[in-house]
């Protein structure tokens, strides 16, 4: 049986973008039953909420689509990151440069804009709703599902 390939999602402080894609892709996986073949990570740039849970807003709306992020804590993205994932997948241009600065050359294949994956929605990012209002964490869930679906899709893997 060949190792599962790991996907690590990556914003700025692992609390609203990278845990609602982590929860997403999660529950996907264990809906197609992949477990075998993929797993799922998340973590963020800074380390300012270090072993906290997401932020309340994004657990609210994560959970009223029915994804369950409770069991989440936030984690600082490291360069060991690279070592671990086969995916390095990313919010926005800025973690794109900052992770691009950590990354070891040989590995720079792993890392990629999670909305690269969008098949439903041009968007060169997903926003963060950290300062926004309800609307701003239902588009990141919109952005954040359909990329995920554009993932399961490019690896073969749909249903």
């Amino acid at each position: 049986m060949l190792k599962p390939q790991h996907v690590v999602f990556v914003c700025t402080g692992n609390i609203c973008r990278s845990p609602t894609a982590h929860a997403v892709l999660r529950q996907r996986i264990a809906a197609l039953g992949l477990g075998d073949r993929l797993s799922v990570g998340s973590a963020g740039l800074e380390a300012w909420h270090a072993g906290d849970p997401p932020d309340a807003r994004s657990l609210r709306h994560a959970r009223q689509r029915g994804y369950d992020m409770s069991d989440l804590r936030a984690r600082h993205f490291s360069r060991g990151d690279f070592d671990r994932a086969d995916w390095v997948l990313v919010m926005d241009d800025g973690h794109l440069l900052r992770a691009t600065q950590l990354c070891p050359p040989p590995q720079a294949h792993k890392l990629r804009l999670l909305t690269d994956f969008c098949r439903r929605h041009d968007a060169m990012a997903v926003p963060d709703p950290y300062h926004g209002e309800a609307a701003d964490f239902e588009h990141v869930l919109d952005l954040i599902e359909d990329a995920c679906d554009g993932l399961l899709a490019h690896l073969g893997l749909e249903p």
